[in-house]
């Protein structure tokens, strides 16, 4: 399989960086986007199909509101030798939906891409699960990727990066907001040195402490929180994340029998 070439469906970023590191790295690679020409050494397709016709391995990174339409689209020109690896950020349950539409036309896997691809292209730690994966992952780590094989069926790569994403993004948007009303409270640099230093302090212990003083002190944080949020109202910021963790807390304090 390593000799046959390479389908990248979807030349965004993401895929034209893969793509180019593919190349770079001795692929053989076919890509195809509507909007975007391929990067030098990539051999243009005129379309999803005709990009995967003689492909080993399928790389559909297009979207997730198109990664079944180019499933289907392209099941005439892939075999069931064939790797489909999704790339797309999804549900779990969009790619168990491609994997009923693929049937035994193609061999579907569920690639979770787990840091923005940019920095590191195909050397981007990737997680790979179901029945194909260990090939799949095989394939992808003779031109370099960095992948970890998920036992399990087609779906778990995507719940794991999903559930991270809920913490990561959440802690995102978390130090985002704060900033933004610090900055119209004239704050701004203090807080971010405040951020800054908690994160330099924490542990592995520190999430221990954030699930268990969450628990025992729902009720006065549901209040502090009630109070955060207010105060960002009063500078013109609105308090999205604040209000959240507010209502997140109030439903911790009653499921305690607190109030």
């Amino acid at each position: 399989m390593s000799s046959a070439a390479i389908a990248v469906l979807g030349l965004g970023e993401a895929g034209s960086r893969i793509s180019a590191d593919l190349v770079a790295a001795g692929a053989t690679v076919r890509g195809f986007d509507p909007l975007v020409s391929p990067p030098p050494g990539v051999f243009a397709a005129s379309s999803d199909a005709d990009a995967c016709r003689n492909a080993g391995l399928v790389i559909s990174v297009n979207s997730a509101h198109d990664a079944v339409d180019a499933l289907t689209q392209s099941l005439g020109a892939v075999t069931p030798e064939t790797i489909w690896a999704d790339f797309n950020t999804s549900a779990p349950a969009l790619k168990q939906e491609l994997a009923r539409v693929a049937g035994d036309t193609v061999q579907v896997v569920d690639v979770a891409v787990m840091a923005p691809v940019p920095p590191t292209g195909l050397r981007t730690p990737l997680t790979v699960s179901g029945p194909a994966a260990e090939a799949a992952a095989g394939l992808l780590r003779q031109f370099g990727a960095q992948v970890q094989v998920i036992d399990g069926p087609v779906g778990q790569a995507a719940t794991r990066k999903l559930l991270r994403s809920v913490y990561y993004k959440g802690l995102a948007a978390a130090v985002v907001e704060a900033l933004e009303a610090a900055r119209a409270a004239g704050l701004e640099e203090w807080l971010a040195g405040n951020i800054r230093d908690e994160l330099e302090k924490s542990t592995a212990a520190t999430l221990d402490r954030l699930v268990s003083g969450s628990e025992t002190h729902a009720v006065r944080r549901r209040e502090e929180m009630a109070a955060s949020a207010e105060l960002l109202d009063s500078l013109g910021v609105p308090p999205r994340i604040a209000t959240a963790s507010r209502d997140w807390l109030a439903d911790l304090a009653a499921r305690r029998g607190r109030t």
